[in-house]
């Protein structure tokens, strides 16, 4: 296997005030916005063309957020799932796939080709233990249990042809890829494409680009990683910040990643906290948008739209 190439990015800081565990970019292609949010201040941030940024404080822990075909956002608190209006300030109420029983809480998500958002948890127990799972959740509240015994879900992404489902655990450090049917959300069968050391990073956030390839925040070794569709890290993106948590494609040619990061004392680097942006030669794909049965992500061609059917593995529907 040929070795990795190292590159270093001219990497540029596009907010100055940092976030505490800042995560979950996502870029509106329709208005040149892009969003992200810091977990536990908690808050919403958007990052407008103009450079003007707001922030709508949050009643609860914020783990990730999607876009929806109106001018709400659909975000993953503490208390459930929610969509939010950031003109009026409302909320209302989707799904609460954890509940109250149990020592979790919501933390990466993202809207799939399907248009329903899949949210993983993350264990809050002291040491954390396989008690997170992955859920999915229609615009209707309609919520499936696709995957139990995890420590920490992360890393949802999706191929370009919307046929792969990518997910990973960053406390067991693995990788994984399922089939997946962009039309209805049906998962099918799943393998482990590859494990991950301290050193190469745990699989934190993640994103795909248009030509397949999956990039891994490694957020224990301050590197982005490029992986092929076999589960081989190509390319390694060395960042000057220690713990950087998930990238996004964004700009006016989806040729500019955004990557959040969290704040550490491990090392005196400035950009600690700070979400960062840097040119690369590689292009990604527009997002989906919640209740959306063939997105903007995907040509209707190619995906007609189907009515968001149940899946057929043994999921548990509420």
């Amino acid at each position: 296997m040929t070795a990795p190439r190292i590159i270093r990015p001219d990497v540029r800081s596009v907010i100055e005030q940092p976030l505490t565990v800042g995560e979950s970019p996502v870029w509106d292609d329709e208005t040149g916005t892009l969003w992200f949010v810091d977990i536990l201040a908690p808050a919403l941030v958007r990052l407008s063309a103009s450079g003007k940024i707001d922030r709508f404080d949050m009643p609860a822990a914020i783990g990730a957020l999607g876009l929806c075909r109106d001018q709400r956002i659909v975000v993953a608190l503490q208390t459930g799932v929610h969509l939010f209006d950031p003109v009026s300030g409302d909320f209302e109420f989707v799904s609460d796939p954890v509940g109250r029983d149990i020592n979790c809480r919501l933390n990466d998500g993202k809207v799939g080709p399907d248009g329903h958002f899949w949210i993983g948890s993350i264990s809050e127990s002291k040491p954390q233990i396989d008690e997170a799972a992955l859920y999915r959740v229609g615009a209707d509240g309609s919520t499936r249990t696709v995957a139990t015994k995890l420590t920490s879900s992360n890393g949802l992404a999706w191929s370009p042809d919307g046929r792969r489902m990518y997910h990973s655990d960053s406390r067991q450090c693995f990788l994984q890829a399922f089939d997946f049917d962009p039309d209805t959300g049906d998962l099918g069968d799943g393998r482990r494409l590859r494990s991950f050391t301290e050193d190469e990073g745990r699989p934190d956030g993640a994103t795909t680009d248009r030509d397949g390839f999956y990039w891994s925040a490694g957020v224990s070794a301050g590197r982005l990683n490029r992986i092929s569709p076999e589960g081989d890290i190509v390319e390694i993106y060395i960042l000057p910040v220690a713990a950087p948590t998930m990238p996004c494609f964004g700009g006016p040619n989806l040729r500019t990643l955004y990557v959040t990061s969290l704040s550490t004392d491990r090392t005196g680097r400035f950009e600690a906290g700070k979400v960062i942006a840097f040119d690369v030669d590689a292009e990604g794909l527009p997002p989906f948008r919640f209740g959306a049965n063939h997105p903007s992500g995907m040509a209707a061609a190619d995906h007609p739209s189907g009515d968001g059917g149940l899946m057929k593995d043994n999921g548990e529907e509420r």
